[in-house]
């Protein structure tokens, strides 16, 4: 069984200074690292707090998510996909079931289909010119609405590799955008090749 909060707590301020900071993580150390270990400080870690904030949609009334189940680049019925405007890395897409579901409560066949559509959309990504990798994130904690990232790293920017790349993203001048549209319909229409679906909504008959 997992530790309690308060006993997580504990644990860790266990090796903290005073101020309840822990020492650097290793990763700051890493040749890839978008910062200078010299003048950085860890914050200090807060006390737990329950219950969590509530996410944003756990309302499904009141879910961005939902409302906005017919926007993006490319739909089939159960998924849609989306280029998040304003990134700095070459393409950063998000993938969103249409209906609202969390990754823990997808059902059998739409956990099947995230599966073989996040390989697909990862070989597309990675197709491009220029791009060397497709990172895939699932992180959860912002929103209720399942929401799945893909993340392109520029070719031959070794210190842009690995974990760090979301940061370096933040770090980075806005990249293009009509470089990074035509790129995203590119994706799109091979994932319509690959995977079918469309490039607009499918709107579903009246009952």
């Amino acid at each position: 069984m997992a530790l309690r909060p308060d006993e997580f707590f504990d644990h860790v301020v266990a090796v903290a200074d005073s101020e309840r900071r822990l020492p650097l993580a290793r990763m700051t150390g890493w040749e890839i690292s978008p910062f200078e270990p010299d003048g950085l400080r860890v914050a200090p870690l807060r006390p737990p707090v329950l219950p969590e904030p509530a996410r944003h949609g756990e309302d499904p009334s009141a879910c961005n998510a939902c409302r906005d189940r017919d926007e993006g680049i490319w739909f089939n019925d159960h998924w849609r996909l989306v280029r998040i405007p304003g990134v700095g890395v070459p393409l950063v897409l998000m993938l969103f079931p249409r209906d609202h579901y969390d990754m823990a409560d997808l059902p059998d066949e739409l956990a099947a289909e995230l599966g073989l559509l996040s390989t697909r959309i990862v070989r597309h990504v990675q197709a491009l010119p220029n791009i060397s990798r497709a990172h895939v994130y699932r992180i959860g904690d912002g929103g209720a609405h399942l929401h799945v990232w893909f993340f392109a790293r520029p070719e031959g920017q070794a210190q842009l590799y690995g974990s760090w790349l979301v940061v370096w993203d933040d770090l980075l001048p806005e990249y293009p955008a009509d470089v990074a549209e035509a790129d995203a319909e590119i994706v799109a229409d091979a994932l319509v090749a690959s995977h079918g679906g469309s490039r607009s909504a499918v709107t579903p008959p009246a009952a």
